[in-house]
Order: structure tokens, then C-alpha cells, then sequence
């Protein structure tokens, strides 16, 4: 049985697509392989059957809606030099320290990439251009000194492949695509009884999203829409199923017709209680949520980000806006309040699709061939 290491800067309790990612792929993981967990300690956590996790304090600091830890550079030491093989996630701290620990003790080591991180934590930051800018060449630089020391990259698409090549990281890669539990995210029977079961008129029309409250997620552009669509059409809500910057939380919370109901263990029956899902996103690589949002039949709204563009088709299983476009997105969404059949129509291609390219999520089988491999 080998020892297989993760590093990860993101781990539940923290709710975010890494988090949850790990939350989905450990346990199975754990049934072939000893694996050990390094990541921060983001408060009380229950952890795995037959897993050990090393956690680490984190600082005060907030960086958007990030508190990054400072590990013990010793202890990551030490871990790598048990283990077998080592699979980071992030390139924070955490990921950092693990990568340069591996490859001085020439371990076979990984990442997936989850993010395009130049991109992302730009985005995330109120700074003024010139300082996004600066943040995003040294942020760049720094990706490509970290991931060309992986022995391989795990993307989720061709697209994310060629983008990383484009900046100079010739490291092998392989696309291993995120899934979806298709028994797990089904539409639900009845639209008005969902609503119920979690607190909502039936009478309403619920616009959401799913995902992290962050300034890269750009919700603001979702709600001046949302504020238009609302003066023409009285019964819609905005339902925002998520946590992040306490700033936009408290922006939202005081917000008429929006609710915000924070990080949620099971997130599918909010989006059963959808009748359309808004994806505002300025950056994005696969976007999980989008995926789980159209297995539960959704019609979606997108902007054209990440992998986003490859599985949706515009006009047939979802639409997309220009990104910060709030009078473009404003117009979809009455458009589709105004056409119950457009929205069956553009639901049903959406669940087909997620059905036929994503269902079943391998993921697991995938990354265990990867880890035989070495």
C-alpha cells in the first residue's frame, strides 16, 4: 500500500471547489493508499476514516476571503520524506513548502490544477490596476517556478493544458475532466415543493447561484441586474447559496429579495429550488457548481470563462453575457422569465448534457491510474 501525501492551502471546513473536491475524492482514496492531509486548520473538522491529517495554524491576515496559514516547514519535512508519492492542490503556503520539500527529497510529486491562480487572485483583490497588474506578472512568474517542478499536471481540459504551455510550463500534463453524481443532482419532482423545503415562496421566481461570495465571482454585476429584473417582474428573489467576503455578505444581507443562506453541506436542494442559475464569473476553469446546476435540470446564464465555453452550447443548453455586462445579463433573465418554454427547453439540454460527458464522476479511478503510474 503506498503512502500517498496531499498538500492543500484549502480544506474543509472552508467551503470552496478544492475544499470540497478533496472532501469528495479522500475517502476513496483512502480505501488503496495510507494518505496524509496537510493544510490549514480552518476550525473543527470530524476528518476521514484511516486518514491522518496534519494541520497547521491559521494567521489573521485576510486576503479576499482567504486566511492563509504559515506552516511548519519541518513537519512538511517530514511528511514527504514518508511518503511514497506527494499530490499538491494549491501553490499557498501549504503547496509551496510541499513542492520544494518533494523535489529536494525526489519525490514523485503532482498537482491538480484547479485555478488559473494569476487570474484568480487578481480578480480577487480591490487594488487599482496598476497594482493588479504588478500582483499579476509576479503572480504569474511565481505559478511557473512552482509548476515546472511538478513531474506531472493534472488539468481540467485541453484549454487549461495549452494556457499554462503558453506561459512557459512545459511540465507533462494530462486532462483528467471533473463529474458529476447525476443521482445526486436531479431535477426536482416538483418545483413548488422544493421551493418549500427550503423556505421559499412557492409563488417566487428564484434566480441563484452557488459558490463562493467573492469579489472574482463578480456578484455585483449579478445583483444590478437582478435590481432591474426585479422592478419589472414583483415575485423573484435572488438566491445565493455561499460564503467569502464579509464585505459582500453584509452588502447582500441588506438587500430586499435576495437571500443569502451561506454555506451549505448539501447544496443540491437549493438548486432544485432554482428556476435559473447565474454564473457572473470573470474567471473560472471548469466550474463545478455550473456542472451540478445543470444536472438538476437548470437553465443557465454564463459568462464565457474557462471550460464554461466547451460544454455549454449558446441557444442550447444555456446562454452566456460579456463579463460585467449587468444591461446584457438583465435582458437574458427576463427574457427567460417571460419564456417558461425556453427555460424546459434549455434545462432538459442542459441535464442531456451532463448526463452524456460527465456522469458517473470518475475523477477517482482517474487520479488512482496517475498514482500507479509512478
Amino acid at each position: 500500500m503506498k503512502n500517498l501525501l496531499i498538500a492543500s492551502d484549502s480544506f474543509f471546513p472552508r467551503k470552496d471547489g478544492v475544499a470540497s473536491f478533496l472532501n469528495s475524492i479522500i475517502p476513496k482514496l483512502a480505501k488503496k493508499y495510507r494518505v496524509t492531509v496537510l493544510a490549514p486548520d480552518f476550525g473543527e473538522f470530524k476528518g476521514y476514516e484511516n486518514v491522518e491529517l496534519v494541520r497547521f495554524k491559521v494567521m489573521k491576515v485576510v486576503v479576499g476571503d482567504y486566511s492563509p496559514c504559515w506552516p511548519s516547514y519541518s513537519k512538511i519535512k517530514k511528511k514527504v520524506k514518508e511518503a511514497d508519492i506527494v499530490w499538491t492542490q494549491t501553490i499557498g503556503p501549504v503547496g509551496a513548502m510541499t513542492v520544494l520539500a518533494a523535489k529536494r527529497a525526489k519525490k514523485p510529486l503532482f498537482a491538480y490544477i484547479h485555478s488559473i491562480e494569476w487570474e484568480l487572485f487578481t480578480k480577487s483583490l480591490s487594488l487599482n490596476r496598476f497594482y493588479k497588474r504588478l500582483i499579476y506578472v509576479i503572480v504569474r512568474r511565481y505559478v511557473k517556478f512552482l509548476y515546472r517542478r511538478q513531474d506531472l499536471l493534472l488539468v481540467p481540459s485541453v484549454e487549461v493544458a495549452e494556457l499554462f504551455g503558453k506561459i512557459g510550463v512545459q511540465t507533462r500534463k494530462k486532462v483528467v475532466h471533473l463529474g458529476v453524481n447525476t443521482d445526486v443532482f436531479i431535477p426536482p419532482h416538483e418545483k413548488s415543493a422544493a421551493k418549500s423545503a427550503v423556505n421559499i415562496d412557492p409563488d417566487n421566481l428564484v434566480v441563484g447561484f452557488c459558490g463562493r461570495i467573492s469579489r472574482e465571482k463578480d456578484l455585483k454585476t449579478l445583483y444590478r441586474a437582478f435590481y432591474r429584473v426585479r422592478k419589472r417582474h414583483g415575485n423573484v428573489v435572488l438566491l445565493l447559496v455561499g460564503s467569502g467576503v464579509k464585505d459582500l455578505e453584509d452588502f447582500f444581507r441588506k438587500k430586499h429579495s435576495v437571500i443569502l443562506v451561506g454555506s451549505q453541506e448539501k447544496v443540491a436542494p437549493f438548486l432544485q429550488a432554482m428556476d435559473i442559475y447565474v454564473l457572473p464569473s470573470l474567471t473560472e476553469t471548469t466550474s463545478l457548481s455550473t456542472l451540478e446546476a445543470m444536472s438538476c435540470e437548470l437553465p443557465v446564464i454564463s459568462t464565457p470563462v474557462g471550460y464554461v465555453k466547451n460544454y455549454i452550447e449558446n441557444g442550447v443548453n444555456g446562454l452566456f453575457f460579456p463579463k460585467k455586462d449587468s444591461v446584457t445579463l438583465y435582458r437574458t433573465i427576463s427574457t427567460l422569465i417571460d419564456n417558461a418554454a425556453l427555460r424546459q427547453r434549455l434545462g432538459k439540454n442542459a441535464r442531456k448534457t451532463i448526463v452524456e460527458k460527465f456522469s458517473g464522476n470518475n475523477t477517482p479511478e482517474r487520479i488512482m491510474e496517475v498514482i500507479d503510474a509512478f
